[in-house]
């Protein structure tokens, strides 16, 4: 069996072929032979009993297994249940049937198969597999499963509004049928090594999770003044506000580092929303524009961006320039990216646009918007539970540190999550 097994990863499956084309039969070891998927066992499938029909669901105990509850090897529960009454118009398939999704989106990806651990009945987009002798089950998952792209690529159908598996070519399968010790042996070797792919996995998922907490926690620390030490040659942030309002009074400090300043959004940015599509408005030049579809957290998608006419009044309002802080308002409210291009853009009136009063580190303000919204402070539990207003988003409390203390701090931020971010990139090769 050396020169039998495929490299592991996920979504592949241990594999007892030597080449991608298993339609044309290849020498086999003594004691095994080729046969058709259709040889060994029977076919069949399910349906949905009428939902307008109560008898059928209400209180049911009897599985009614679909395509949502193909989401393990083994299958001991589903989703939605019928009754007694409804088994009589159905088929009940026994333990060690397989199944597999013959007709779902998903099948330009992956082909969903599972073993029935107990009795159950099927909806129309299932095809059950019966082996004529129970102990091929796992086998046969086995040997499916090695073939799940080829299946995909050559017994694949378009459909207009669903994907869908060829089945009269499935039904024809090659299956290299080895003899049932060797079959048995196959298995436990298998499961062996699925269970260490499943611990990889497992652990692939709580590092992304560590590094999602560590995100969040390296955040808390910038906007609170912990992230880095403070520098007492920095100029304190008061005056930076006091250039703009000689009267400023700060508020309690107290939870801030010295140097800090506890005010709110309008005090540090001018802001206000674009222009709202009016198809009965068509004065003006047309101009590129943006939506909150083409702004992520910090960045943009160009895919499609849409044209309105602007009159000359509305440019100054509605125009975009580098080093501009959009904040959504609707959608995924308090989404928020730097514009760091070069040439300027339009915005419509679901985004605002952030521009400095004074001199700030931009970054800082973006990271704090992210922090805002990790911790539902804006858009959840706190202010802008239907939309983010202009009344709303000028009052919100914002930190305001020394500048050259919020450089060191996006300095730092930077720094940390590039190298989260080469983690993450890893995992996911």
């Amino acid at each position: 069996m050396s020169n039998t097994w495929f490299r592991l990863r996920r979504g592949f499956f241990l594999s007892f072929f030597p080449s991608d084309t298993p339609h044309y039969p290849y020498l086999l070891p003594n004691g095994w032979e080729w046969c058709n998927l259709e040889d060994i066992v029977s076919f069949g499938g399910g349906k949905t009993p009428s939902m307008d029909n109560k008898e059928y669901w209400d209180n049911g105990n009897h599985l009614w297994v679909t395509s949502k509850d193909m989401k393990y090897s083994y299958i001991t529960n589903s989703l939605m249940k019928i009754t007694d009454k409804a088994l009589e118009v159905m088929t009940i398939y026994e333990k060690g049937t397989l199944l597999v999704v013959t007709r779902s989106g998903i099948l330009r990806h992956t082909l969903p198969l599972s073993i029935l651990e107990k009795p159950a009945t099927v909806n129309q987009d299932l095809k059950t597999i019966s082996p004529h002798i129970q102990e091929l089950s796992e086998y046969l998952y086995v040997v499916i499963k090695a073939n799940e792209h080829f299946i995909l690529k050559e017994y694949h159908k378009d459909g207009t509004t669903v994907d869908s598996i060829d089945f009269d070519k499935f039904r024809c399968l090659p299956i290299p049928l080895a003899p049932i010790a060797e079959q048995k042996r196959i298995i436990v070797e298998t499961k062996r090594w699925f269970a260490l792919i499943d611990q990889v996995e497992q652990g692939k998922v709580d590092l992304q999770t560590t590094i999602k907490q560590a995100k969040s926690k390296i955040l808390g620390l910038a906007i609170h003044g912990k992230l880095v030490p403070q520098d007492l040659n920095d100029e304190p942030a008061i005056e930076l506000l006091k250039r703009i309002n000689p009267d400023f009074t700060p508020c309690d400090n107290g939870h801030y580092p010295v140097g800090w300043i506890e005010t709110i959004l309008g005090e540090l940015f001018s802001h206000n929303t674009g222009k709202a599509l009016n198809s009965s408005n068509k004065e003006g030049i047309f101009k590129d524009y943006l939506t909150t579809s083409n702004v992520y957290w910090n960045k943009f998608d160009f895919t499609a961006i849409k044209q309105m006419p602007f009159k000359e009044s509305e440019l100054n309002k509605c125009t975009v320039t580098k080093g501009d802080l959009l904040v959504c308002e609707g959608g995924d409210i308090g989404r928020s990216a730097i514009w760091n291009y070069d040439y300027d853009i339009c915005i419509q009136n679901h985004i605002h646009r952030l521009r400095p009063k004074i001199d700030l580190c931009v970054p800082f303000y973006y990271y704090t918007f992210a922090y805002l919204k990790e911790n539902n402070l804006i858009g959840g539990k706190g202010i802008g539970l239907l939309g983010l207003s202009s009344n709303a988003l000028h009052k919100i409390e914002m930190p305001l540190p020394p500048l050259a203390e919020q450089q060191r701090i996006v300095q730092k931020i930077e720094e940390l999550f590039s190298v989260l971010d080469n983690i993450q990139n890893a995992l996911e090769v």
